[in-house]
């Protein structure tokens, strides 16, 4: 059985997902311990309530060091002698640091099918304004390796969503939210050992 770290800057919504995979038996993993980048969001109350060990690393606590906080949060993880991180609508800077730490063995999530509408200052709401913007027939979801670029690594898997007549940035945000639901739990079962 994997141990899975999760990363969360909001409601945790993704990590739910997999939280559940990993109850169901679904995946052959076990979440171990989440890690968030800021206080009081409600993903933490999620994984309080299934036990799981949490930390929060704002940046602000770090003067603004995004090298320093990885540093931290490598220390943190290191303790839980994790297999895979799993970045679930985390919104920090990975650092090369944090990457070399888990090269090969972090992977997110992005609303979007990468390569289009990806890169710095691409998440949230703005990705699904983009693909609008754009006249896109299609969107959907990515899961990819992280490497040191923003949304380049190496992509596992990817889930098409059509756009429907009418969209707002709202409803296709709700529609490839569902889609990571599913999309995020199959990437990480497979990397956990299921059918592969």
């Amino acid at each position: 059985m994997k141990k899975i770290a999760v990363f969360i800057s909001g409601s945790g919504s993704d990590m739910q997902s997999v939280i559940d995979g990993c109850e169901s038996g679904y995946i052959d993993g076990k979440v171990v311990c989440v890690v968030a980048s800021k206080a009081g969001i409600y993903g933490l109350e999620r994984a309080e309530k299934h036990g799981i060990d949490s930390a929060v690393f704002a940046l602000k606590d770090y003067d603004r060091d995004c090298v320093k906080r990885d540093e931290a949060i490598i220390n943190y993880i290191a303790a839980y002698d994790v297999d895979l991180v799993v970045l679930a609508g985390y919104l920090g800077i990975v650092t090369e640091k944090l990457v070399s730490a888990y090269r090969g063995r972090m992977i997110n999530i992005h609303p979007s099918l990468i390569p289009a509408h990806c890169g710095k200052g691409m998440y949230g709401l703005k990705v699904h304004a983009s693909v609008l913007a754009s006249g896109d027939k299609v969107s959907g979801a990515t899961v990819h390796y992280v490497d040191e670029g923003t949304d380049t690594g190496e992509i596992i898997v990817q889930q098409r969503v059509k756009v429907e007549e009418g969209d707002t940035p709202e409803t296709l945000q709700a529609r490839v939210l569902e889609t990571e639901h599913q999309l995020l739990p199959y990437a990480v079962r497979f990397l956990c050992g299921k059918d592969n």
